[in-house]
């Protein structure tokens, strides 16, 4: 861009100076012109002069009677001093009285007369010739003149170069793969044509890319959703509950409730798929509304009447509550005439524990769900598995009482995980965080976090993690160059109070938020993406760099990464869990990767356990991997 400019003024400025110099010549010319003329009367005068004192003596041969004839004619001639001599005899003198600074001074031999010689002084040429009003307001009327002809070439031609300019902005933003910047910025580019044709480029690119996140959905969506209700299938629901758990079990607790509708498939010959869809439609609709308040809840279809629910971080209360709900919005449905809901809705459900195996939850839900249709009417069953973790039945007292202590005593605990790229080299560290008790004991964020939403503290966790981050690691003076990721929530962000303490921290110390990177999950921004959109900007213009994690979750279109301008994603560790065997998840990555060719964005991959796994995603295009086949998180000093 400055080298357009610079050249754009640099033709400017020759043109400019082209046509002064043109009118500087024209004008010297004329001056020129005018004394050269001027001095050519002059000599004309004098010839005509010296003609006349040659005619006089020719015919008198006395120079007597020159005063009565030659004075008013020296005066014409504006003179100022004449001498006639004969020899060194002087004949005759002549003097006006008007000495003047500047004179020219003529001597002359009268021909045909030897002896007699003419001397006399006048004033220089031009001087002789006033310019008038007239001529005066005719030479100021032709210098505007030119004036404001060179004054409108230059102004119109740097109107035709500045739509060059404007055309040079539009392809340095297009150069940048800056898109959207592009398009907004129209402007006026010279030649129209070009202009249309970048405009018309741009839109088509657009609208291929937007045919290209819908394309991208439409893949997620026939691989990863039940084609008739719209919500998860089994695959599905294999990939989530292989997200929450690993070799060694399940790692958070939960519920999985499976719901049964009896006889469905025979329900179908009897009234038909029309009003079949009616009733799973509104089943559908209804468990999703009660799931919303539910974070990471799991809705999937089994089989043609079985649904899978999965909510983790909840407790056994809660689920007795949950169960409770989820029976009463299915009762509430209207059936088809003669279709008795007393015996058609069965819930079973499993309560797991951290370290219980998937293959074990699914059996467990399985006898609940038999077990509830042996007490013949419509109802839920669990079995009674006795007490659950302990702290985890702590009552929401109790859990405010000691969060706040912990915020009070700041007995928050960093650890770090890094995230390495395909050359062994730590890309960023994400922070995490845990409690350590009164007992010396660390409790784990999947149990604390859950309880810190429900009292309304994630935004005051966060800001400590924030701060430990900024003080502690970033102030690190051996180490100028690592890089930190930090989780924020949709509490936090929604927060005016935090947004505003964010803001003042993150220019006090803008030297060091070019290594801060901030961590949103993709369900946050796709269902808030209007509210967070603002927040985003901020961080991203403070100099922050931004991360969409857990991306994969849900089936959602990615054309919020461009939107909000994302600089790293993360995929869910469904997604990454055992990739070298799934042929459909490959396939996922494989059309995330291609969605965002040319746009910058990184893809990064959480929860990689084996050297397979690895090796797949390296070969998808994946740039950086977490988990613990590189590191475990570490508790950081």
């Amino acid at each position: 861009m400055k080298l357009t400019r610079l050249l754009t003024n640099k033709l400017t400025s020759f043109w400019f100076i082209s046509l002064a110099a043109v009118a500087f010549i024209f004008l010297l010319t004329a001056l020129i012109s005018f004394a050269q003329l001027t001095s050519t009367f002059q000599q004309q005068k004098v010839t005509e002069l010296e003609a006349m004192l040659v005619h006089h003596f020719d015919h008198d041969g006395t120079s007597a009677v020159l005063d009565t004839w030659l004075p008013p004619i020296l005066s014409a001639y504006k003179v100022t001093h004449l001498v006639l001599k004969d020899g060194k005899k002087t004949l005759y003198e002549y003097s006006s009285g008007k000495e003047r600074s500047g004179f020219v001074y003529y001597e002359k031999s009268l021909n045909h007369h030897d002896g007699l010689s003419l001397s006399m002084k006048l004033p220089q040429p031009f001087k002789m010739y006033s310019f008038s009003w007239y001529a005066l307001s005719v030479f100021i009327v032709g210098i505007g003149f030119i004036a404001f002809f060179v004054r409108s070439g230059y102004l119109w031609l740097s109107t035709q170069l500045q739509g060059i300019e404007d055309l040079a902005i539009r392809s340095k933003l297009i150069l940048n793969n800056e898109y959207e910047q592009a398009l907004a910025e129209k402007g006026h580019g010279k030649p129209r044509m070009i202009n249309r044709a970048l405009t018309h480029m741009l839109l088509e690119l657009d609208d291929a890319q937007k045919q290209r996140a819908r394309f991208d959905q439409f893949i997620r969506s026939n691989t990863f959703l039940d084609p008739e209700t719209g919500i998860g299938n089994r695959l599905f629901l294999k990939n989530r509950l292989d997200a929450l758990s690993n070799d060694r079990g399940m790692m958070a607790p939960g519920v999985l409730f499976l719901l049964e509708m009896e006889d469905l498939d025979l329900l179908l010959q009897e009234i038909g798929e029309e009003q079949i869809d009616e009733i799973l439609l509104q089943t559908i609709n209804d468990i999703s509304q009660i799931l919303d308040s539910q974070a990471n809840s799991i809705f999937s279809r089994r089989s043609y009447n079985q649904f899978a629910i999965v909510v983790p971080q909840i407790s056994l209360k809660d689920v007795e509550k949950l169960a409770g709900k989820l029976l009463k919005v299915c009762l509430n449905h209207k059936l088809p005439d003669g279709i008795s809901s007393a015996d058609f809705y069965h819930i079973g459900a499993a309560y797991f524990k951290v370290g219980e195996t998937k293959e074990q939850l699914l059996e467990e839900a399985e006898r609940a769900l038999r077990a509830a249709q042996f007490q013949g009417n419509s109802g839920w069953f669990m079995y009674d598995k006795g007490a659950v973790d302990e702290e985890f039945a702590k009552g929401s007292v109790r859990w405010r009482s000691f969060l706040e202590y912990a915020l009070v005593n700041r007995r928050l605990v960093i650890f770090s995980q890094p995230v390495i790229d395909s050359d062994r080299e730590i890309h960023h560290m994400e922070i995490s965080s845990r409690i350590r008790d009164n007992q010396d004991n660390l409790i784990r964020a999947t149990l604390y976090i859950p309880m810190a939403i429900k009292c309304g503290l994630t935004p005051q966790f966060e800001r400590q993690v924030i701060e430990a981050v900024l003080f502690d690691l970033l102030a690190n003076l051996n180490d100028t160059t690592t890089k930190y990721s930090v989780n924020l929530s949709l509490d936090t962000l929604l927060s005016r109070a935090f947004i505003r303490w964010l803001k003042t921290t993150l220019l006090e110390y803008r030297h060091l938020t070019p290594r801060l990177i901030f961590e949103i999950n993709e369900d946050i921004v796709v269902h808030h993406i209007e509210q967070l959109a603002p927040k985003l900007d901020m961080i991203r213009k403070m100099g922050a760099s931004l991360c969409v994690d857990r991306v994969g979750q849900q089936v959602v279109s990615t054309q919020y990464i461009k939107e909000c301008h994302f600089d790293f994603i993360k995929l869910h560790r469904s997604i990454v869990r055992q990739i070298h065997l799934r042929q459909e998840n490959q396939l996922f990555v494989r059309s995330l990767i291609g969605g965002l060719y040319r746009t910058g964005v990184q893809v990064f991959a959480e929860g990689v356990e084996s050297f397979e796994e690895w090796q797949t995603l390296k070969i998808l295009g994946v740039s950086a991997g977490q988990g613990s086949i590189f590191s475990d998180p570490v508790e950081e000093d």
